[in-house]
């Protein structure tokens, strides 16, 4: 019989010294006091979603990792918290600040990156394909049930073959009559096979859409696409016949998530399941920068979690008489990692500011998203080499959150995308294809 696991130890936070006129950050890697740029609302925020992470999540996620269990009963409280749609307006949604939500999301993933995943999902993704694209009669029924937890949602874009070039994607939707006709395939889809609706991107020719537009009286939004067809979002209930969801097993990263291969043999929708604004590719990539925007924020929350279990870790373990901590190789490494750590925070709030202003572009999202990933996945894996063998273990954090940004760093645009991205802006020159 298996022995049963020792719960993912928390780190011991040690209590950084005051800094001029008395004031003490509450982690000790905020060397540059971060926390002082912060409103009392962002630490209010960060204060409650930290305390949820630390009272439900850090005692249980290294059974729900090697269980490869993604824990439902987590749900409702994170809509209670009011992660879902958090930065959205209207429709029950919390309408707080992009950098509130990012100050979430840094927290969430300090306990793990797949349970972030579900908030990103579900509200940057799901929830934001409808708000950004969908009508008046779709936001009301869907954002206020989503924003409660009550309706889970799915973003099916990636498919087998088609990754970083969407474009390429092989799913049809058809109008037959007064119906929309979708075949295809998607591939690693966050929470479809829990899920009550997901949003589906399929090409559909230009020719159909203002049929449909004419027989349903949709007010669409058309565009001549190339070869006569373009990228347009369909609202899909999950028990729409035809709708297939199989979990991806067998994952090395994000065990406590769910991803699926989608599968649509014949699946009919009716007129109004189509999004009407910002028909192609734009559309989803809206909703992209958005995931991508919380991801630059949530992977230093992994990062500061494993520098914090290591400080904990080398002021413990004794070696050759003295804790690992007074040694000027782990002293080293704890500088190195702490100032990658508040690089990136720095280049996280900046970004925030950012989009709270209406200044945020494509270029510097790609940048943030790009540099905090490398470099936390980097900072994992240097914290456990100052955890010796017992870093390969469950009960310490860094490993197990550079697995999972492994496919933080892969998914809502690889570092190639992201440096092709930034690549262009500086110098002009599109070289996605060359």
């Amino acid at each position: 019989m298996r022995a049963p696991r020792v719960a993912v130890r928390p780190p011991v936070r040690q209590q950084p010294p005051p800094l001029p006129g008395g004031t003490v950050p509450k982690h000790p890697t905020d060397i540059m006091n971060i926390e002082a740029l912060l409103s009392p609302e962002e630490i209010a925020v960060r204060d409650r979603v930290a305390e949820f992470v630390d009272r439900r999540v850090r005692p249980n996620i290294g059974q729900w990792f090697e269980d490869a269990v993604l824990p439902l009963e987590l749900i409702p409280e994170m809509a209670e918290l009011g992660l879902f749609g958090m930065h959205l307006e209207g429709y029950g949604c919390a309408g707080r600040t992009a950098t509130e939500y990012g100050i979430a999301m840094q927290e969430m993933e300090a306990g793990d990156s797949g349970l972030r995943t579900v908030v990103s999902v579900q509200g940057s993704l799901a929830m934001s394909s409808i708000h950004k694209h969908g009508s008046e009669e779709q936001k009301n029924e869907w954002l206020p049930k989503m924003a409660q937890g009550e309706a889970i949602g799915f973003f099916g874009l990636t498919e087998p073959t088609a990754g970083s070039d969407p474009a390429s994607m092989v799913t049809r939707a058809r109008l037959e009559g007064d119906e929309w006709v979708i075949d295809g395939a998607k591939r690693w889809i966050g929470l479809a096979s829990v899920a009550q609706l997901g949003v589906v991107w399929a090409k559909v020719s230009n020719e159909d859409v203002a049929a449909a537009d004419t027989a349903g009286a949709l007010g669409l939004e058309i565009k001549d696409g190339k070869d006569g067809e373009t990228v347009r979002g369909f609202i899909v209930p999950t028990d729409t016949e035809g709708f297939t969801a199989t979990p991806i097993t067998q994952k090395l990263s994000m065990r406590a998530s769910l991803q699926c291969d989608l599968t649509f043999e014949g699946m009919r929708l009716p007129l109004n399941a189509i999004l009407p604004k910002n028909p192609g590719l734009r559309a989803p990539f809206m909703c992209l920068s958005e995931a991508r925007y919380g991801i630059a924020w949530g992977a230093m929350g992994a990062a500061r979690d494993s520098i914090e279990q290591a400080i904990a870790y080398s002021s413990e373990r004794l070696q050759f008489g003295k804790p690992l901590s007074a040694y000027q190789l782990t002293q080293k490494k704890l500088t190195d990692m702490t100032a990658g750590l508040q690089t990136g925070q720095l280049l996280a709030l900046q970004l925030g500011r950012a989009k709270d202003a209406g200044t945020l572009t494509p270029a510097m999202i790609s940048l943030a998203k790009l540099n905090n990933c490398r470099t936390a996945i980097e900072i994992c894996r240097e914290a456990r080499t100052i955890l010796g063998g017992n870093g390969i273990t469950g009960d310490y954090s860094p490993l197990r959150h550079a697995n999972n940004l492994e496919s933080v760093r892969t998914y809502e645009g690889t570092d190639e995308v992201h440096t092709l991205i930034v690549g262009q802006t500086l110098t002009g020159e599109a070289a996605f294809r060359g």
